[in-house]
C-alpha cells in the first residue's frame, strides 16, 4: 500500500478548522467581486455572469473527474436534467426556480447514480467510462428532442414578469441582482467543493483516485463513494443549468444536452486546474469572455487582421490554441501548475 493513500484516509482524531486558507481566500473572493456589477456596462456584467455559470459547469466536472478520477464526457447531462426540471416546474405549473432547482439537482443526482452504477456493473473504466457518459448525454438529448411531452425541439421560453423577483429568479434586463444571484449560487457550489476535498467522502474519493484496489483493500467501500462522489458533482451541474436559463430566459436540447456544453465543462478545469479547487475559476475567467472577444475581433479586426472580418470559428481555434499551450507549458493546468511550484519551495 502507497504512502500516498495512507496520507490520503483521514484520521476520526484530526479535525480540522472551519476556517482554513480555502475558506479565507472564499471570503476575500466573494467581498472584492460583490460591487463588480456596478462598475461594469451591461455587456460586460453579461461575460461576468457568464463567467459565474462557466466556473459552476466547471467544478460540477472537476468533482467527479478531478477528485473522484471518474473521467465524464457527459456532463451535459446534469446541467441540462437542472434546466429542464426547472423550466418546466416553471412554465407548465407556475412553480419557483429555487424549488426547481431542489428538484432538477435530485433528479440530476438519481441520474448519474444510476448511470455510474450501470458502468461501474459492467466493469467500465478510463476510456469506456468516459464514453458511456457521452452515450448516455447524447440519448437524454435525443429523448428530449423527440419528445412533444417537453416540447421537443421547441424548448421552453421562461415567461416574463413584471418588475423584480427573487423568489422567480427574474429581473429587469441589465439588474445587478442577476450578476449577485449567481454569485451566491456560486459561492454555495466553492463552499460544497471545499467541505468536500475536506470530508471523508472527499478525501476517500482521492484515495480511491490514486489506487482503487489498495482502498478497497483497507475497507474502503469503493462503490458507494464512487457514487457519492457522482450524485454531488450531478446536483452541482444541475445548479448551473438552473441559472443558465432564468438568465438566458431560454433552453432547448442543443443548449442544455448538447455536446459542445459536455466539452465546456472538460476544458474550464483543464485550463484552469484538475483537481484543485481553484482551477475551475480561474479556467472560468479565461476561458468564458472568448466569445465575446473573438466576436468583436471578427466584427472589427485590427489591419493586420483583415482577413478575418466575416468569417466563423475563432473562438474554436481559440479555444484549441488555449489547450495545446497549456498542455505544453501547464499540464496541470494555471492555478495547478502555480500551486505545485509555490508547494515546492
Amino acid at each position: 500500500m502507497s504512502e500516498t493513500l495512507i496520507q490520503t484516509v483521514p484520521s476520526p482524531l484530526h479535525k480540522k478548522k472551519f476556517f482554513d486558507g480555502n475558506m479565507v481566500a472564499l471570503v476575500i473572493i466573494v467581498a472584492a467581486v460583490v460591487p463588480l456589477p456596478l462598475l461594469l456596462e451591461s455587456g460586460q456584467e453579461s461575460v461576468a455572469i457568464r463567467i459565474l455559470i462557466f466556473a459552476m459547469l466547471g467544478l460540477s466536472w472537476n468533482i467527479m473527474s478531478g477528485f473522484g478520477g471518474m473521467f465524464s464526457f457527459g456532463h451535459a447531462a446534469y446541467f441540462g436534467l437542472g434546466a429542464y426540471s426547472s423550466s418546466i416546474l416553471l412554465v407548465n405549473f407556475g412553480i419557483s426556480p429555487w424549488i426547481g432547482m431542489v428538484v432538477g439537482m435530485a433528479v440530476a443526482a438519481i441520474y448519474g447514480v444510476i448511470v455510474g452504477w450501470l458502468c461501474f456493473r459492467y466493469k467500465l473504466k478510463g476510456t469506456y467510462f468516459a464514453l458511456a457518459t457521452f452515450a448516455f448525454a447524447e440519448m437524454l438529448r435525443i429523448i428530449v428532442q423527440s419528445s412533444q411531452a417537453v416540447n421537443a425541439a421547441v424548448g421552453y421560453n421562461v415567461p416574463l414578469i413584471k418588475g423584480s423577483s427573487w423568489w422567480l429568479m427574474q429581473f429587469p434586463a441589465g439588474s445587478p441582482n442577476y450578476f449577485w444571484l449567481g454569485l451566491i449560487l456560486l459561492t454555495g457550489c466553492l463552499l460544497a467543493t471545499i467541505m468536500f476535498a475536506r470530508s471523508k467522502t472527499g478525501q476517500f474519493a482521492v484515495a480511491i483516485r490514486e489506487d482503487e484496489e489498495a482502498a478497497s483493500s483497507i475497507g474502503i467501500p469503493v462503490l458507494r463513494y464512487k457514487l457519492k462522489v457522482i450524485a454531488i458533482s450531478a446536483s452541482i451541474g444541475a445548479v448551473a443549468g438552473v441559472f443558465y436559463t432564468q438568465f438566458y430566459l431560454f433552453i432547448d436540447p442543443e443548449l442544455a444536452f448538447g455536446a459542445y456544453r459536455s466539452i465546456e465543462a472538460i476544458l474550464i478545469p483543464v485550463v484552469g486546474g484538475v483537481g484543485t479547487i481553484w482551477g475551475p475559476l480561474v479556467g472560468s475567467v479565461l476561458l468564458a469572455p472568448l466569445n465575446d472577444i473573438t466576436a468583436a475581433i471578427l466584427r472589427n479586426p485590427p489591419p493586420f487582421l483583415d482577413f478575418l472580418q466575416g468569417q466563423s470559428g475563432l473562438d474554436v481555434m481559440l479555444y484549441a490554441v488555449l489547450i495545446i499551450l497549456v498542455i505544453l507549458f501547464l499540464p496541470k493546468g494555471i492555478f495547478g501548475s502555480i500551486k505545485d511550484k509555490v508547494t515546492r519551495k
